[in-house]
C-alpha cells in the first residue's frame, strides 16, 4: 500500500510551473524530505532530462520505492537516506535542490543545519527552490495560515511558519542569493535562490 497525500496531488502543478522554468538549465536536483515519494516521481515524469534524487529519513523510504516502483522511472533513483540535523550529507554536488512544505515541521535548529548542508551539496550557480507557507516581517499572510501555525505549535512547540527575512538571512550566510518569491494557491509561496 502506496502512501498518499492530498496535498502533493493539489500543489504539484503550480509548483511544476515554477520549477519547469527555474530548474531549466540544471540537470541534477536532490529533494530534501521526500515525504510519500509522490513529487518525486510526478517531476520526475514531467522533467525527464533531469535527475531528481528523493532524500528522506530511514522510516519514509519503503512509501518513496513504492512509488518508484510503480512509476518505473530510471531519471528517479532509490531514495538517499537524509537526516537534515546530521552532518553525513550526500557527497554528491547538485544543480538544483528542492524541498516542500519541510521548514515549518522543523525545529528551527533542523532549518539551520539544512540551509547549511544545502549551502555544502548546491553547486555554483545551482538553484533553491523552497515550497511552503512563509511570513514575512513575522506577520501572517492569511487567516487560515494562523491557524495552521497555531495547530503546528499546538503539535510541537519547536515547529511553526517561518519568516522569509530569517531564511534568506540563513541562505546568504550559506552563499546564496535571493531570485524569486513567486506566489501559489492557497496561501503557499515558492522561494527561489541561486548559489554565488
Amino acid at each position: 500500500m502506496k502512501p498518499y497525500s492530498d496535498a502533493c496531488d493539489e500543489n504539484r502543478e503550480p509548483i511544476l510551473e515554477v520549477i519547469r522554468q527555474e530548474f531549466s538549465a540544471c540537470r541534477t536536483v536532490l529533494e530534501i524530505g521526500s515525504g510519500t515519494g509522490q513529487h518525486a516521481v510526478y517531476f520526475g515524469r514531467q522533467l525527464p532530462q533531469l535527475t531528481w534524487q528523493p532524500s528522506d529519513i530511514a522510516g519514509n523510504h519503503p512509501g518513496i520505492n513504492a512509488w518508484r516502483s510503480e512509476a518505473g522511472l530510471d531519471n528517479v533513483p532509490p531514495p538517499l537516506q537524509l537526516d537534515v540535523s546530521r552532518d553525513d550529507w550526500p557527497a554528491v554536488c547538485y544543480d538544483g535542490v528542492f524541498s516542500a512544505n519541510t521548514c515549518h515541521i522543523m525545529s528551527w535548529g533542523e532549518v539551520e543545519s539544512m540551509f547549511r548542508g544545502i549551502g555544502r551539496v548546491l553547486l555554483p550557480g545551482g538553484v533553491l527552490c523552497l515550497y511552503g507557507p512563509f511570513n514575512y516581517r513575522n506577520a501572517y499572510t492569511s487567516d487560515s495560515n494562523a491557524r495552521f501555525d497555531a495547530f503546528l505549535k499546538s503539535r510541537d512547540p519547536a515547529s511553526g511558519i517561518r519568516n522569509f527575512e530569517d531564511l534568506d538571512s540563513l541562505a546568504a550566510d550559506n552563499g546564496m542569493r535571493f531570485r524569486q518569491d513567486h506566489e501559489m494557491p492557497v496561501n503557499n509561496r515558492l522561494l527561489v535562490w541561486s548559489r554565488q
